[in-house]
């Protein structure tokens, strides 16, 4: 199966050079990336993440203010979104349309919901020394940051700047532009994870319309829906295209015994399919939300009127 050779090749990469015509003569240490560009703000938001939950949990009690089970996602969707980018998944996504397009899931449905769940602004606010605090929340609640804030935290925004992002990225110029510039590469995976990342922190904390969690679940539950039919669309029309979109894209792929069309077409499955699972998973798990947050409601007993 050609995605299982494609799951042997890579731990193969971190063992030893592949004997495939092609990547025989690659050395392995040179397989993994590190690219300060993409890491250092990774780096940023995980030191500024620890420091502001041991100054959180110090003043108001370990696991006030920020769960353990947020602390949990984040670190976990953090080292994900570390590996997605430095290992030799990154190295084979420049040649190999599937590789790419696990490596785009990974950050944007696994990664991303996360980090968003560790709902990180608290924290990183409190990474900051306690004397500029003060006027950092001052600086965020002007309206020259708060209304822009307000506009692109909004549910359809989100949902549309997220789709936005996945459409226009595959489009062949600039899928192919990416390719071919590292900064514009650079630029992909960072639009890639940010609007991934503003989606998933407005559907698990964004105020929605009014201040009840039923509502914004509810909004939550419409968002993922058109994103399902969205995402299904795009990787139906990439799975079913009788032509090659990107053409240097499948560099690798006779080394998995496959053309690029059908490299492409693969790709196409995995955003059809396990991409659409993921969403329809999330939308499950609001909708259960949902409903028992209706269930909870309290009943108010009927006014029994004496004649």
């Amino acid at each position: 199966m050609p995605a299982l050779s494609l799951l042997a090749l890579l731990v193969g990469l971190l063992a030893q050079p592949a004997a495939a015509h092609g990547i025989s003569d690659v050395d392995p240490g040179s397989l993994w990336s590190f690219d300060p560009w993409l890491l250092a703000p990774l780096y940023l938001v995980g030191l500024g993440f620890y420091i502001g939950t041991q100054r959180l949990w110090h003043h108001a009690g370990g696991g006030r203010g920020v769960s353990f089970r947020q602390v949990a996602a984040f670190w976990t969707g953090w080292l994900i979104v570390a590996l997605t980018l430095t290992s030799p998944l990154h190295w084979l996504g420049e040649r190999l349309f599937t590789a790419h397009m696990i490596e785009h899931e990974l950050l944007m449905v696994v990664g991303a919901p996360l980090m968003a769940f560790a709902r990180i602004n608290g924290p990183l606010m409190w990474s900051l020394p306690s004397s500029v605090r003060p006027g950092a929340g001052r600086f965020l609640n002007r309206p020259m940051v708060a209304k822009p804030w307000a506009l692109v935290s909004h549910p359809v925004s989100a949902t549309a700047l997220h789709g936005l992002a996945l459409w226009a990225w595959h489009a062949p110029p600039l899928y192919a532009w990416a390719l071919e510039n590292t900064a514009i590469h650079r630029f992909q995976h960072i639009s890639f994870f940010a609007t991934a990342l503003l989606f998933w922190w407005v559907l698990f904390h964004g105020r929605g319309v009014g201040r009840s969690v039923r509502l914004r679940d509810g909004i939550a539950i419409v968002c993922l829906f058109i994103t399902i039919l969205h995402s299904g669309v795009l990787g139906a029309l990439l799975t079913l295209s009788t032509r090659l979109w990107i053409s240097g894209q499948g560099a690798l792929a006779g080394e998995f015994s496959l053309s690029p069309l059908e490299d492409q077409q693969l790709a196409g499955i995995l955003m059809w399919v396990p991409m659409g699972m993921l969403y329809t998973g999330a939308a499950l798990f609001f909708a259960y939300r949902w409903l028992t947050t209706m269930d909870a409601r309290p009943h108010t007993p009927a006014v029994q009127h004496v004649g």
